[in-house]
């Protein structure tokens, strides 16, 4: 039952009239020689986890170390609450997102989904958008093993590193597992949910790496709202039956393609992008000291 693509995820989960979910977990089961409620039972304490942070981000408002990021979700929430926002929906996907990525910055507890980078989009999709679809904590865990597929085969054809591949391959990676699962969430057959994936991530194709000092704060927590927004727009198009025009394994392989491509001043090393703005360096020598290659000592 291995599989090394969405196009072999969605031909088992057709052939056998089954979700993406019920694959990903059948295999897990074969692998780890657990049974189903033992597998169930691990992944539903990564769904506490991503619950608690979450929860820690909307009421804490946690501030990271260096100051520069934090309490942005609570202050979202706050407005969506009151009904304030332009869009009410989005604008709790976005404060989740943006909460989630906040506590990985102040040092917190998260699930790394794919990456700690890229740890609030998952959750700020998936757990505003199951309150509002009425759904139990079960199908939200069946959803999770449709995300964890699509990292699977993210990871086996190109990459989830920021460092291999730039951004895209962490919050783009990200944006689109939580897509695909947002599609099985709401009732999507398993051909909707690969393409939301693949628009998801061809949405943020190219999306570089530039972490401000060094840090995963600036650009990364915003970065994290941004395509938790994308997720949601790509499952929208994809439950509307809009597919890509290219194949989503073969965006995938794009990605890496595209990840390869990036100088090295693009993926994670901090001295491109925004980390090299007159204010990113300005912060950098604020927070770290100058440094030689700046023609400091």
């Amino acid at each position: 039952m291995g599989y090394h693509s969405l196009d072999e995820l969605v031909h088992l989960a057709e052939e056998k009239g089954q979700r993406i979910s019920e694959i990903v977990l059948a295999e897990e089961m074969a692998v780890s020689g657990l049974t189903r409620e033992a597998v169930l039972e691990k992944m539903r304490q990564n769904l506490v986890v991503m619950r608690e942070a979450l929860q820690r981000g909307l009421t804490e408002g946690p501030r990271s170390a260096s100051g520069l990021v934090g309490g942005g979700g609570r202050r979202l929430q706050e407005k969506a609450s009151d009904g304030r926002t332009l869009t009410n929906d989005l604008a709790r996907v976005i404060a989740g997102a943006l909460a989630v990525a906040e506590v990985n910055a102040a040092m917190g507890r998260i699930v790394a989904g794919p990456t700690a980078g890229s740890a609030g989009v998952l959750p700020g999709v998936l757990l505003p958008m199951a309150d509002k679809l009425g759904v139990g904590e079960e199908e939200v865990l069946l959803a999770l093993f449709t995300a964890a597929g699509v990292g699977k085969v993210i990871t086996e054809k190109a990459t989830v590193s920021g460092a291999e591949g730039g951004c895209q391959a962490e919050c783009g990676a990200a944006s689109a597992m939580a897509a695909a699962a947002l599609v099985e969430l709401a009732g999507g057959s398993p051909r909707q949910a690969a393409h939301a994936a693949g628009i998801a991530l061809k949405n943020l194709l190219g999306l570089v790496c530039d972490p401000v000092a060094g840090l995963v704060e600036v650009p990364c927590v915003k970065r994290n709202a941004g395509a938790a927004a994308n997720a949601l727009a790509a499952a929208e198009m994809a439950l509307a039956g809009i597919e890509s025009v290219i194949p989503p394994d073969e965006i995938i392989e794009a990605m890496g393609a595209v990840g390869r491509l990036l100088p090295a001043q693009l993926r994670e090393t901090a001295e491109g992008g925004l980390a090299a703005t007159p204010t990113g360096r300005r912060i950098k020598r604020q927070l770290v000291g100058p440094t030689e290659a700046e023609g400091e000592v």
